[in-house]
């Protein structure tokens, strides 16, 4: 195993332990981004600052408000001295579209995932704008 394949499972290792801060009860989401092998940012999917902790409504569908984990990370290292320039952004589940644009955007250059979603449009997207994408699912990580 490379050194980047050990770093690769200890920082999904890491995203899926940080998910569990999420209150959201039908999927909890965890995201790091990573540059220069220093934690720059951190994310897991939930409200917006000042709203309650409830991410879904009486009928257990999600908030139309609620934020996915990446976009968490991508607006949190954008309010610091910091950038994503460049970064890895590791995270539980595969990106939706919407949040593979904000990553295009960010600059970052490296997504690595570790749970395919229904919808696969957002992994298609960043491979088409070439930012290099990697599946790492619980199985990998079980097999050091």
């Amino acid at each position: 195993m490379t050194k980047q394949e050990t770093f690769d499972l200890r920082y999904m290792d890491m995203a899926r332990i940080w998910a569990q801060n999420s209150y959201c009860r039908r999927r909890q989401v965890g995201a790091l981004l990573v540059k220069d092998r220093m934690i720059i940012s951190d994310g897991y999917n939930g409200t917006p600052s000042g709203f309650e902790n409830n991410c879904e409504d009486e009928n257990n569908t999600s908030k139309p408000y609620v934020l996915h984990a990446e976009a968490n990370a991508i607006t949190k290292v954008a309010r610091s001295n910091n950038n994503s320039d460049g970064a890895t952004l590791y995270v539980t589940a595969s990106p939706c579209i919407e949040c593979a644009k904000l990553i295009i955007q960010a600059g970052i250059r490296r997504v690595v995932y570790g749970e395919k979603y229904r919808l696969m449009d957002g992994i298609e997207l960043l491979q088409r704008a070439g930012i290099e994408v990697k599946f790492l699912g619980t199985e990998d990580s079980n097999n050091e």
